[in-house]
């Protein structure tokens, strides 16, 4: 993987967190009951493919 390539994976992985925090962020403050449990779970999901790109870009 060229270094250009990874470099674009930790860019996407950055952009992950961001939204990610953003998300979680918004659901505890702005929001109640099932809405907030779903997008604190859609946050957490996240975690995962930005785990991937952080591996990939590591990697």
């Amino acid at each position: 993987m060229s270094p250009m390539d990874k470099m674009w994976a930790s860019f996407i992985a950055i952009g992950l967190m961001i939204a990610a925090s953003l998300l979680i962020t918004f659901a505890r403050n702005k929001t109640t009951g099932i809405v907030r449990v779903i997008l604190s779970i859609i946050a957490f999901l996240l975690f995962i493919p930005i785990l991937l790109y952080m591996a990939v870009s590591i990697l």
